[in-house]
Order: structure tokens, then sequence, then C-alpha cells
């Protein structure tokens, strides 16, 4: 894909990673670090670093990069789009600057391929245009929320309208003030077969019967304004025409959600291990120990070296996952997508650790933002299914492979 960049004297013609990582460097990318600094520190639950960037970024057609299928506008396929995210994952707030942070990607796309032109319009459209911000409501604390058939929260017809109950918790995005819809997971068939039985609901935030019990802390950090609730929800009622695609839609809602879901958090975390790396290599090159480098100290040629490994597999396996998707779908691709879901996060927490041991105190100190990679790399083994999950789905994919092969014929000589 190829984007025009326009100044007073000519037009360039460049690659949309180009035109990223030159925005960032325009602005400054320590001042993306800094913002991220002023984020964590602000109690202001508006404030926002970089609102005036947005604007830029969004008139300079910089806007929805993430979409493979946009009824309202440009798409671009997930291969075009990897590069593209890892870049943004160097900050942590760049995403939301292009809008392509979640979870408003994931609501996106669920809007954007399961929504009526009603429901688009009245949803989609100002999530595109960033007006607005979302939320996705599955997992509950009472049930082990990674099976998603045991989702219990219910939303039972009455008359026209859905009467919703339940708690969710872990709602990322519940307490942006910005925050105005959110998709919510329910069942609504319990009679019907096992993967049939769970509905997704579009649920205005304001709706009466809602309320936040508590923002929830991720290794200590509340990621606010952002944040992560747990939410109640009695007799909240919905109009019947919130409902996504049909009842008993959920279980395949979900699956169509999360593979993009799950590729775009691996993008953005190689930007996370190319930021760690760099910062272990300044740090262990600028500081002197035993009268040598620290770079030369130990091992620590091999744990730079071997973060540059870890980084270039992460990087191919994604890139063929993103490509697999493009051309054969995800479902097909289930496997190449949970074998990144597997492997990128280990080997970040393995690369940000390495980087923190090279930092010393500074390293787990809230003057580097290691320790902050660390918690949310570390948690995203959970997020989007945990790690066993994803195993049983390769596992089950490499098994199907010899499920159908007749036996093997032993042949034996007289």
């Amino acid at each position: 894909m190829i984007m025009r960049v326009c100044n007073s004297n000519c037009v360039f013609v460049l690659k949309p990673e180009k035109i990223i990582s030159k925005y960032m460097d325009d602005y400054d990318y320590t001042d993306f670090a800094n913002g991220e600094k002023r984020l964590m520190k602000s109690q202001d639950p508006n404030f926002n670093p970089h609102i005036d960037k947005k604007e830029i970024a969004k008139s300079e057609g910089l806007w929805n990069l993430f979409l493979p299928e946009n009824p309202m506008g440009e798409s671009m396929s997930n291969l075009d789009y990897a590069p593209l995210a890892e870049i943004m994952g160097r900050s942590g707030i760049a995403s939301e600057i292009f809008n392509c942070s979640a979870p408003d990607t994931g609501n996106m796309e669920v809007l954007a391929r399961y929504a009526n032109e009603e429901q688009q319009e009245r949803w989609l459209k100002p999530l595109l245009n960033g007006e607005i911000r979302s939320a996705f409501a599955m997992t509950e604390p009472a049930v082990a929320s990674s099976d998603a058939t045991n989702i219990c929260s219910s939303a039972v017809l009455d008359g026209d309208e859905y009467v919703i109950n339940g708690e969710k918790w872990w709602t990322s995005g519940a307490g942006d003030p910005r925050c105005k819809v959110l998709i919510f997971m329910c069942m609504t068939n319990p009679d019907n077969p096992k993967h049939q039985r769970q509905s997704q609901i579009i649920v205005p935030m304001d709706t009466p019967g809602i309320k936040i019990e508590k923002m929830m802390h991720v290794f200590g950090y509340d990621d606010a304004p952002h944040g992560h609730g747990r939410v109640s929800f009695k007799d909240v009622r919905v109009p019947k025409e919130n409902l996504l695609l049909g009842e008993g839609r959920g279980f395949e809602i979900s699956q169509g959600r999360l593979g993009p879901g799950r590729i775009h958090h691996c993008m953005r975390t190689i930007g996370v291990m190319e930021r760690a790396l760099e910062l272990m290599i300044k740090r262990s090159e600028e500081r002197v120990a035993f009268g040598k480098k620290i770079s030369t100290l130990g091992a620590n040629y091999d744990y730079i070296a071997e973060s540059r490994i870890d980084i270039e597999t992460s990087r191919l396996l994604t890139l063929n996952a993103a490509h697999m998707m493009d051309t054969v779908g995800n479902k097909i691709a289930r496997s190449e997508i949970a074998q990144i879901k597997v492997h990128v996060p280990i080997v970040a927490c393995r690369l940000i650790d390495r980087a923190i041991q090279m930092h010393g105190g500074g390293g787990v100190s809230q003057d580097f933002p290691l320790a902050s990679m660390y918690a949310h790399m570390r948690t995203l083994r959970l997020a989007d299914g945990p790690d066993e999950v994803h195993r049983r789905v390769i596992a089950r994919e490499e098994l199907s492979k010899y499920a159908d092969q007749s036996e093997e014929v032993v042949v034996t000589r007289d």
C-alpha cells in the first residue's frame, strides 16, 4: 500500500511505515514517552496528553489503518498493517493517536463485519471518527471465561427489550469518560447446543442499571483513564434491535473478533520488544561497572544477541500469520494465530527481563518504562485467551493432520 504526503512544494510517495515513523519523529518520540509518564501520574480521568496530535493524524489520513473490511472508507490488509502496528507499539499511547487502539479496534471490526446498517450508523461511524470510545464486556469473575461457552450473564427478551443481568470484570475501557458503548456477551438461549447459547448485544454505557463497581489494577497499574472495570448489570434494558447478528451467534462473533485482536497485540508487542532492546543497549553501553561497560560483562553479549533473535523470529511468525489471515481467512489460520499469541508475549517478557537486569534498580522503577512493559506483556499471556488455550488449538491442528491417515502397512519378509 502506498500513501501520499504533501508539503508546500511537492508530493512524496511513501510506504505507510515510513509515514508513521516520520510522524513519530516529527512530533519527537521522547514527547510520546513523556506523555506516557504524564498519563500515569494524572488523576484527571479526562486527561489526554496528545489530543492535538490525533486531529493532525486524522487530517493526514493516518487513521483507522487496522481495518481489513471497512464499509465506510479505505481498508488495509493485516500484512500491510503489521509494520505500522509495530511502530505504534513502541509507545503505549501512540495507537490511540491513529485511532488504532484496543478495545475499539476489535469492536469496530465486529460492527463492520456483523452489525446492520442502522447499528453501523449509530455506533461504528462515531468510533471510526474517533468521537467516542468503547468497551467489550465478556470476562466474568464467577466462571473460567477462557472457555467462552461458560459465559452466564443473561439477557432475557421481554417484549421489545432485552433485560440484562450479570457481572463482568476486566472490561477494558469502561473507566474512560469517552466510553459510550460496550458490546456485551451474554447467554440468551440456555437450551441450545453448547456453542449456540450466547449472544452479543450493543449496550449504551448510560443505560440505567450499569454500575462500575471498581477499577481493576494490573500489577498495581490502574491504566487510567482507560482502565479495566468490574461492572455490574442489574435489570439493564436495551431494545431488541441492539442484538448483533442473531441469537446464539455470540461464540461465532467472538471467534471472528479475537483473531484480529490477537494479532494486533502481537504486532504492537514487537514494537515494545524493539524499544526494550534499544533501552537495554543504551544503558549497557553508557554504564560502567568493574572498569568495563555493562554490555561486555558476564553473558550480556549473549543476552543482546538472543534478544535480536527473539524479535526477528516473533516478527516473521506474526507476518506469516497476517499473510495467512489475508489469504485463507482467520479460521484456517487459527493455528498460526495461536502460535504467535503463545510465542510473542513469552519472549517479550524474557527480553524485557534482560533489559530490567541491565538497568539495575532503575529497571523496576517509575523512571523507566520497563516495569510497566513487563507487567502488561505478562498480562498479555492471559488476555484474549491464556497460553494453554492456544497451545490446545495448535496441538489439535497438528494431531488432525494424522487423524485420517490409514494404518501404516508393515511389510515383513518370509
